[in-house]
């Protein structure tokens, strides 16, 4: 109880709400402008908020995740491209209706059901994530090397599709992790007579330059003029009737279980959980037939999964120090520059702040709501804001945001090389987010399993059930993917001789 009660207290401090305030606000912004996710859009921040307390820059970070998943619908309703990877769901059924004069009805239950998906995965973290951390104290070095591994591969094991490309990123991650001191001995590897790189490779340079730089570097390759959607301005009515607010329920419930599940799955985000529940909510539904020509059922099933996952993501992040997405992994470096190490000792080191997190997020859920009905119509015109601007913002916001944390040119510089790295693996369809889960992950899978060795050998490893449990999964993850399309393609095969037959 003296845990909740300190973290709820913290929260009693007026610079908190300001920052709470800022990073709804900026949330809310980068959501409702496709090509910046939120992942970048936290890597942006994360250059600035390390001069702040750790609460003060977490809850700025924290609000930009939440307030980004309610930003994000406008776009994908009303010109059918998601804002970020997570509304894609939310285009299936958004732009129909937005064809049929209802957006405003799509954009008001769109934020309704969002805020419940949210409440949900805050109860998640609040229930589930001590339990879970609970067990994983029990972890030693062995079981927390496989614990790592797991948590890589699925990252890997999601990357649409793209295993090989996603195991190559992971790879060139875990190299990049190499540079710098010897977890054990501390002698300098890799660093090519660079005192910069003792430390290793500077994590705000390397994500602000993959997921930054290199996003605006490819918008400015492939921007066509003539090929940018107008959106719809018709927007009909703004709040659901009594019949609609009764069909939202329903999914929405479909979409809180679907959401809570997929949310604490590593690297399971939200763009998969609406996926999943909005075909969960089809099979449900009296009037499948609708769904992907306009249907409300579907776009409250999409919408609440995704932000259902939030809650999930930080709960994995926080008790098993496995980030739960590709923000989580951004957020991930940013506490271990405050300090502040992801995993089953935050709850025995810092236990107040898991529910100053979930406060800040229910808080941000809160605002992103009220900020999404109230101010609606201004969020739309940012979708008329010329690209080209908004490229000159975000290239001056990484460079001073990337300088700021260490006034280091060197930075900069690796920064832009990163961005070179970073366009070039987006061109050829590498995703980028295994590579920052193998240059953040590296060196704690490293340093775990040299200690398990030096305890009792490579037995350490094979002798644990948790260990081997953990490394059948992360096999498994990897392998899944290839034989799950081997059995569709030969399914599909069998079916058409039985036709041809």
């Amino acid at each position: 109880m003296n845990a909740v009660v300190e973290g709820l207290g913290a929260l009693l401090d007026p610079s908190i709400g300001l920052c709470l305030l800022v990073g709804v606000l900026l949330g809310t912004l980068v959501g409702a402008v496709p090509g910046i996710t939120a992942a970048m859009a936290v890597a942006l921040a994360a250059g600035f908020t390390l001069t702040l307390e750790p609460l003060q820059g977490l809850s700025v970070l924290l609000s930009i995740y939440v307030a980004a998943q309610f930003g994000d619908r406008v776009p994908a309703i009303l010109i059918n491209t998601p804002g970020t990877p997570a509304s894609i769901a939310t285009t299936f059924d958004g732009f129909p209706m937005a064809k049929q004069g209802r957006a405003g009805v799509a954009l008001t239950s769109s934020a309704l059901v969002s805020a419940v998906g949210s409440v949900v995965g805050i109860c998640i973290l609040v229930f589930a994530a001590q339990p879970i951390a609970g067990i994983a104290l029990e972890f030693g070095p062995a079981e927390m090397f496989a614990l790592v591994v797991f948590g890589m591969t699925m990252m890997i094991g999601v990357s649409g599709g793209r295993v090989v490309k996603g195991l190559f990123a992971g790879v060139l991650g875990l190299m990049f992790g190499a540079i710098g001191r010897d977890p054990i001995t501390g002698d300098g590897r890799f660093t090519f007579g660079l005192n910069e790189l003792s430390s290793g490779i500077p994590f705000i340079a390397a994500i602000v330059g993959l997921f930054g730089i290199a996003e605006v570097f490819n918008q400015m390759i492939t921007r066509h003029p003539n090929m940018i959607p107008t959106p719809i301005t018709q927007l009909g009515k703004w709040w659901p009737n009594k019949s609609e607010r009764h069909e939202l329920i329903k999914p929405a419930l479909i979409g809180s279980g679907v959401g809570a599940v997929v949310g604490v799955v590593p690297a399971a985000g939200g763009d998969i959980a609406g996926i999943v529940s909005w075909d969960q909510a089809r099979r449900a539904s009296q009037t499948p037939e609708k769904f992907g020509k306009g249907s409300l059922e579907g776009l409250a099933a999409a919408d609440t999964a995704s932000t259902a996952t939030m809650g999930g993501s930080v709960t994995t992040t926080l008790a098993l120090g496995v980030p739960g997405d590709a923000v989580m992994a951004v957020m991930i470096g940013s506490m271990v520059i405050w300090g502040l190490q992801p995993g089953p000792a935050l709850f025995v080191n810092s236990p107040d702040l898991v529910y100053s997190l979930a406060a800040i997020m229910l808080l941000a859920t809160l605002a992103a709501l009220a900020l999404a009905l109230v101010r609606m119509r201004g969020v739309i015109k940012l979708l008329d804001l010329p690209q080209q601007y908004l490229w000159a913002v975000i290239i001056t916001f990484c460079m001073v945001g990337t300088y700021a944390v260490q006034n280091s040119a060197f930075d900069v510089g690796l920064m832009l090389v990163f961005g070179i790295l970073g366009l070039v693996l987006r061109r050829n369809g590498f995703p980028a987010g295994p590579l920052v889960l193998g240059l953040i992950l590296g060196p704690l899978a490293e340093s775990n399993i040299r200690r398990a060795f030096l305890i009792d050998g490579a037995a350490s490893i094979y002798t644990s059930a948790i260990a081997v449990g953990l490394l059948a999964l992360s096999v498994l993850a990897v392998v899944g993917p290839h034989i799950r399309t081997a059995f569709t393609k030969g399914r599909r095969r069998e079916a058409k001789e039985d036709i041809d037959a």
